[in-house]
C-alpha cells in the first residue's frame, strides 16, 4: 500500500464524500484522519466495506460511557496528586484568535482520541482473526444510542506546520526521544502544535515531566485494557476477519495490506500518542467530559 497516497476532503465525490460525512458525524470531529484518508485512496471498497462494519461500534450508550471513562484514566493518571497542570494564553505566547484555534483544534483530538483508539484495536484484532466480540456486554447500554447531549461537532479542524519550525528543534526532539519516534513525520498533534512554537514548547514543558512519568505509563495501560475489553464486549460480530472478507469478495493481498497497516498503528508509539491527546487539551481547557 502507498502510504503517501490520501483522498483528502476537498476531493472526495460521490459515496467516497459521503463516507466522509459519516466520519465525520460519527466521530463527533470536524476532520477525518490519515489513516482512513489513506485507505480510501488506495482501497475504496474495502475501506467502505470496513466502515460500514466498524461504524456501529461507535453509535452506542456503551461507546460513549467508554469514551470518558478512556479521558477519566488518562487524565487521573497524569494527575496524580496534584491536579493537571494549565496553561493561559499569555503563558503561551500567543494572541487571542490563535489561542481560540489551538484549543478548538486540541478539542478535536480529545473528541477522536477513544474513537480511534478504538478503531486501531477493532480492525487490528479483526483483520487478524483475533478475539472480537467474544464476550458481548447484556447491559441495556450495550446497545442504547450515544447520548445526543454528549459532544456533538466538538472543535475545528486541525492544521498542520509542514516542517520543524526556527527555534522548535529542541521540543521536537524532546517529542521524538520520548514517543519512540524516527526520523519521519511527526504525528498530527505535534505538527499542529508546532504551528505555534512558543505554545508547543510551553505545553511540552508543562506535560513532558507527567509523560515521562509512571503515573501516565500507568494510564496508558489503563486506556489499553478499556479498549481491549470495550472491542470484546461488542454485542455483534464486525465480520471482518480474513475469511469474512474473502467471502465479501476482497482479495487476499488487499486485506493484508489493510491488516498490517492497522497493526502498525495499534502498536508502537501510538500508544503513547494517542492518551496524550487529552492531556493536550486538558492543559488549555479544552477537554471534553470524564463522566456521563
Amino acid at each position: 500500500m502507498d502510504t503517501t497516497r490520501q483522498l483528502y476532503e476537498a476531493e472526495a465525490t460521490g459515496w467516497r464524500a459521503g463516507l466522509y460525512d459519516d466520519v465525520r458525524a460519527t466521530f463527533r470531529a470536524p476532520f477525518v484522519n490519515w489513516i482512513l484518508r489513506t485507505l480510501v485512496a488506495n482501497e475504496p471498497e474495502l475501506a467502505r466495506h470496513i466502515w460500514g462494519r466498524v461504524k456501529p461500534a461507535f453509535d452506542t450508550r456503551a461507546f460513549a460511557a467508554f469514551a470518558v471513562d478512556y479521558r477519566d484514566a488518562v487524565l487521573g493518571a497524569l494527575e496524580g496528586d496534584s491536579p493537571l497542570p494549565t496553561r493561559r494564553r499569555a503563558e503561551l505566547g500567543v494572541s487571542p484568535a490563535e489561542f481560540a484555534e489551538l484549543r478548538g483544534q486540541l478539542a478535536a483530538f480529545d473528541a477522536v482520541a477513544p474513537r480511534l483508539s478504538v478503531l486501531f484495536e477493532l480492525c487490528d484484532r479483526a483483520l487478524s482473526g483475533e478475539p472480537v466480540a467474544d464476550r458481548p456486554a447484556s447491559g441495556r447500554a450495550a446497545t442504547a444510542p450515544f447520548p445526543a447531549s454528549m459532544d456533538g461537532q466538538r472543535g475545528r479542524e486541525p492544521t498542520m506546520a509542514d516542517e520543524v519550525p526556527d527555534g522548535a528543534e529542541g521540543t521536537a526532539a524532546a517529542v521524538r526521544s520520548f514517543h519512540g519516534f524516527g526520523e519521519g513525520p511527526l504525528p498530527s498533534i505535534y505538527r499542529c502544535l508546532l504551528q505555534w512554537p512558543d505554545a508547543a514548547e510551553g505545553l511540552w514543558a508543562a506535560l513532558g515531566e507527567r509523560f515521562e512519568s509512571d503515573g501516565f505509563e500507568a494510564g496508558c495501560d489503563r486506556a489499553g485494557e478499556l479498549t481491549a475489553g470495550f472491542v470484546r464486549e461488542l454485542p455483534y460480530q464486525p465480520g471482518l476477519a480474513p475469511a469474512d472478507l474473502e467471502r465479501a469478495g476482497f482479495e487476499e493481498e488487499a486485506t493484508e495490506d489493510v491488516r498490517a497497516l492497522f497493526r502498525e498503528f495499534n502498536t508502537g508509539p501510538v500508544e503513547t500518542v494517542l492518551p496524550a491527546l487529552p492531556a493536550y487539551a486538558a492543559a488549555v481547557g479544552a477537554a471534553g467530559p470524564r463522566s456521563l
